[in-house]
């Protein structure tokens, strides 16, 4: 196992990719996807700039990893939610998401990462959506593909002017996105249940 100095500390890096993608995620947070590079990722992690390229030999595959494990933490969040807890509880979940981690969201979802072109990412991102696909089966069983789509543009579209601050502070604070997750997951809820089958 390799070393190199990290802050004056010797640095231990038995998994490095996994440190890698952990300094990246912390570099988008703070200054968002277009400011990431290998050369910056390896600063922070505390090794040579050349080491990332045996794990990540392009700057868009650091990337496609880091979203890979946005996905996988967005899906192990919903698969937390009790079966039959409605739209709303997982509305609740994706709006936190969104709102605790913008930089990674915004990777994930508009990062110009094509999923289509990597099958891990592609793969764990049908994870993260099929949770959602679950759900909306679950209240409208002869629902098809274009209202599951429907359910993620309604999601989505309110998790980026969440994390866009288009929306009143009040609405966003703890209990207020709380509250506003509620009201919409409702609202979608009762517009599936009341379309049923096409």
């Amino acid at each position: 196992m390799s070393t190199s100095e990290r802050g004056g500390q010797p640095y231990h890096h038995g998994d490095l990719r996994r440190a890698l993608v952990t300094a990246a995620r912390e570099i988008l947070e703070e200054a968002g996807p277009e400011s990431l590079s290998l050369r910056d990722v390896a600063r922070r992690v505390g090794v040579s700039h050349n080491a990332p390229y045996r794990h990540f030999p392009t700057r868009q595959a650091l990337l496609a990893a880091v979203a890979a494990d946005g996905f996988a933490i967005l899906s192990a969040r919903l698969a937390k939610i009790p079966a039959g807890s409605g739209m709303a509880a997982g509305f609740r979940g994706y709006l936190g998401f969104a709102r605790e981690q913008p930089g990674l969201y915004r990777l994930m979802f508009d990062g110009g990462l094509r999923k289509s072109a990597d099958p891990a990412l592609w793969t764990v991102g049908e994870r993260a959506y099929d949770g959602l696909r679950q759900a909306v089966l679950s209240l409208a069983p002869g629902a098809d593909r274009a209202a599951v789509v429907a359910a993620w543009a309604q999601l989505h579209g309110l998790a980026l002017l969440i994390i866009s601050g288009q929306l009143a502070d009040d609405l966003v604070s703890d209990s207020g996105l709380d509250a506003l997750a509620g009201r919409v997951g409702a609202i979608l809820e009762a517009g599936l249940r009341g379309a049923g089958a096409p």
